[in-house]
């Protein structure tokens, strides 16, 4: 008994109890339910068992005693009640051992029935708790989920007052790191990462890729203790086939790029031996582009920032920009970060085209949307102003366009796509050839000669030339489609 409810569980008792009994045992409520069940074969099934363990189970509840028997012509059932406290006194709401047996009844069964009530009692104390717990970290996931997806669409009030009722509280600023695991590993790395920073930091599992966690950890002090090893090497170091990438010092409110930058270390770390790797490219996109710049992105997103949906049920904006958030960070599969079915995401999408007056379809006018966002989200730099410049709408396609150059032929904003595309520069026309077949690999194959595996190797070799994610979302597509652009325009 004690051997089979520490390996097998209440399952294994029952079919065992079923064999000794040469019939049907089982577990039943108090109103007769059958909870669990188990037969000696699929053919001894007893003729209207269940009515006969209602009977038994009712009688067991209105007299209030430690065991009962039925007998009919055929088969006795005997009934014991679980958690019972006292000789003689059952517990009305525990569950009742049921056991279906030929007649007459085997010698020394009822004295078996007794004996294995206390262990499969514990055992389905156990199984019952073992759920809660489950039940209570799903919760817990789903919340730090939850607060998570806030800090991502920008929602910081909401994110804090959420992350309240849990702990630790969230940092202020923060490095985001991105501990890509193997197999199924996570929750030990998670443990790993716990025991590393001392509780410290937010380990959030990715809802999007199953072998990722998410940490937001404090970012390190100016001057660390001597000695000190951060966290994410610790864990680099201690977990030998994991993966670790973690982005800049970035404020709370801005987690959603220092997600991006963690995301891209990941890719430079894979090729690493350290399997480690810290993001240092390049400022982002969203800094350089100046008052200007945050003019321009108010006017190309004002169509989704005061769409009133027509129906109660429908969108609205917030949702319709957190909806082209995740759809630009994650591709298709937004539809597990927004926990939607791909129908819907579709609609959104079609929707937002529409207000916008974009052509999703095209990575000109994803990477326009995804530099406006980020522009949003990111509080206007410190810099003299600059006189508004006429015939800049960005209500269409073209105008989005036009209004873009005018942003990417700024100073600052090409010395940063000098800056992105410095460790290639010469030799980009495998990156040029798949930024112009808007980031797909086959097209792109066809037009260099060579197979896609060839074109795949020569991505995953970029993908450690410029330290950033190319062909997993978040990709750094939409950058680099920027940088080349705002060349071109200086070039010409």
């Amino acid at each position: 008994m004690h051997r089979l409810t520490r390996t097998g569980g209440t399952a294994e008792l029952l079919r065992w109890l079923a064999g000794r009994a040469e019939g049907w045992a089982g577990l039943v409520g108090p109103d007769g339910t059958v909870l669990h069940a188990a037969a000696r074969t699929a053919g001894a099934m007893v003729p209207d068992v269940a009515g006969l363990v209602a009977e038994g189970a009712s009688a067991l509840t209105e007299r209030g005693v430690q065991a009962y028997s039925v007998d009919t012509g055929a088969y006795t059932a005997l009934l014991f009640p679980l958690g019972g406290s006292s000789p003689g006194v059952g517990d009305l709401g525990a569950p009742v051992l049921a056991v279906v047996t030929p007649r007459p009844v085997a010698a020394g069964l009822a004295t078996l029935l007794a004996d294995v009530v206390l262990p499969l009692s514990l055992c389905l104390q156990a199984e019952t708790l073992e759920r809660k717990r489950r039940r209570v970290d799903l919760a817990e996931s789903r919340g730090r989920e939850a607060v998570l997806h806030l800090l991502m669409t920008g929602q910081l009030s909401i994110a804090q007052q959420v992350a309240g009722a849990l702990r630790p509280r969230l940092p202020d600023p923060v490095r985001v790191c991105v501990v890509e695991c193997s197999g199924g590993g996570r929750d030990e790395v998670a443990r790993v990462c716990a025991d590393a920073d001392g509780g410290r930091s937010w380990i959030v599992r990715c809802p999007v890729y199953a072998r990722h966690l998410i940490l937001v950890m404090p970012a390190e002090a100016e001057t660390p203790e001597p000695g000190a090893v951060p966290p994410d090497e610790t864990v680099a170091a201690r977990v030998g086939d994991c993966v670790v990438g973690v982005s800049e010092p970035v404020p709370l409110a801005d987690t959603a790029t220092g997600y991006r930058q963690a995301f891209h270390a990941l890719a430079a770390a894979r090729e690493l031996a350290t399997r480690h790797a810290r993001f240092g490219v390049s400022p982002d996109s969203a800094l350089v582009v100046g008052p200007a710049g945050h003019r321009w992105a108010d006017e190309l997103l004002n169509p989704l920032l005061t769409h009133v949906p027509r129906r109660a049920q429908d969108p609205g904006s917030q949702e319709l920009l957190a909806t082209a958030a995740s759809w630009l960070a994650f591709s298709s599969h937004a539809t597990e970060h927004l926990k939607v079915h791909r129908n819907t995401l579709a609609a959104r999408l079609r929707l937002i085209g529409e207000l916008l007056g974009l052509d999703l379809h095209r990575l000109a006018d994803q990477a326009a949307l995804d530099l406006a966002l980020r522009v949003r989200s990111t509080p206007a730099p410190a810099c003299t102003p600059e006189p508004a410049q006429s015939g800049s709408s960005a209500s269409g396609t073209s105008e989005a366009a036009g209004g873009l150059d005018a942003i990417l032929v700024r100073p600052a904003v090409r010395d940063w796509a000098d800056q992105q595309l410095a460790p290639v520069l010469g030799a980009e026309e495998t990156l040029r050839t798949w930024v112009r077949c808007e980031g797909r690999i086959g097209p792109a194959a066809a037009e260099l000669g060579i197979s896609v595996p060839g074109a795949r190797k020569r991505l995953t070799r970029l993908e450690t030339v410029l330290q950033r994610s190319l062909l997993r979302p978040p990709s750094a597509r939409y950058d680099l489609w920027l940088a080349l652009r705002s060349r071109d325009l200086a070039a010409a």
